[in-house]
C-alpha cells in the first residue's frame, strides 16, 4: 500500500492499525498461495498425504479471515473512517472473503489428490493440469501484488490472466471428456479431474475479483461485472 495514502492520518495509531490489517492479508494471500501449489502437487504427483495437509490448513485460512474480519469491524467502530480509509476497509473485507474462498477451492483439489493417489495414474496425463495449476498461483501471486502496491494498471494486467485459465481448463475437459467416451472405465477418475480443474478455474475467477478491489479502492470505481475492455477504460479515464 502506498505510504503516501497512510501517512495522511494524524493518529499514528490508525496508521498502525491500518498498516497491521495490510500485513494479516498479505500472510492471509501468502497462506492461500502456498495451499494451492500443495494441493496442485498433491493432484499431479499422486501423493496423497500432501492431499490431507492442504485439507487440514484450510482451517488456517478460515481463521485468519475470521481475525481480519473482526480487526476491521473494530477499525470501522473505533475510527468510523471515511473516504479513502472506509474504501479500503471495505476492500480489504471483500478481499479476505475471496482469499477464504480461493482456500475453499484448494481444499478441494487437495481432497481430490487424495481421492486420486490411489488409482492409476497413466504417464503425463497430469500436464496440463500442472500448467493451469502454476497459471492460476501466478494469477494470485499477481493480484495479491497489485494489492500490496494498490496498482489498478497491475491489477488491470493481471485479470488479463483469466481468459486465459478459462480456455486452459475448457481444454482439459474436452481431454476429460475424450478420454471417457473412448475407455468408460475411465469415467470415475475423469469425473473427480473435472471436479478439481473446475476448483482451480473458479480460483481464477476469484483472483480477478482481488483485481477489482484494487481498482474499487484507488479509484472509487466498482467495475464489478463488466467487461475487461470496460475496465480498462475505467482505469484510464480521470477519477
Amino acid at each position: 500500500m502506498d505510504k503516501l495514502l497512510i501517512d495522511q492520518h494524524i493518529s499514528g495509531q490508525f496508521n498502525a492499525e491500518l498498516e497491521d490489517v495490510r500485513q494479516q492479508v498479505m500472510a492471509m494471500g501468502g497462506l492461500v498461495e502456498q495451499q494451492i501449489a500443495d494441493a496442485v502437487k498433491s493432484l499431479v504427483d499422486g501423493d496423497g498425504e500432501l492431499g490431507e495437509t492442504v485439507e487440514h490448513n484450510d482451517y488456517k485460512v478460515n481463521s485468519m479471515e475470521v481475525a481480519i474480519d473482526e480487526e476491521c469491524s473494530h477499525i470501522l467502530a473505533r475510527r468510523q473512517p471515511t473516504a479513502s480509509d472506509l474504501r479500503l476497509i471495505v476492500a480489504i473485507i471483500k478481499t479476505i472473503t475471496d482469499l477464504e474462498r480461493i482456500g475453499d477451492e484448494a481444499e478441494k483439489v487437495g481432497r481430490m489428490g487424495t481421492h486420486l493417489a490411489s488409482q492409476d495414474r497413466p504417464k503425463g496425463a497430469y500436464g496440463e493440469i500442472e500448467h493451469l495449476g502454476r497459471h492460476v498461483r501466478e494469477m494470485v501471486r499477481g493480484s495479491l501484488d497489485a494489492f500490496a502496491r494498490m496498482d489498478p494498471d497491475a491489477a488491470v494486467e493481471v485479470a488479463r490472466e483469466d481468459s486465459k485459465i478459462d480456455r486452459e481448463y475448457e481444454g482439459i475437459i474436452r481431454q476429460c471428456m475424450t478420454f471417457m467416451m473412448e475407455d468408460p472405465r475411465t469415467i470415475r477418475r475423469m469425473l473427480d479431474i473435472m471436479w478439481a480443474v473446475r476448483a482451480l478455474e473458479r480460483i481464477g475467477d476469484h483472483a480477478r475479483n482481488l483485481c477489482e478491489y484494487v481498482i474499487y479502492f484507488v479509484q472509487g470505481k466498482d467495475v464489478r461485472h463488466i467487461s475487461l475492455e470496460d475496465m480498462e477504460r475505467e482505469v484510464r479515464s480521470p477519477r
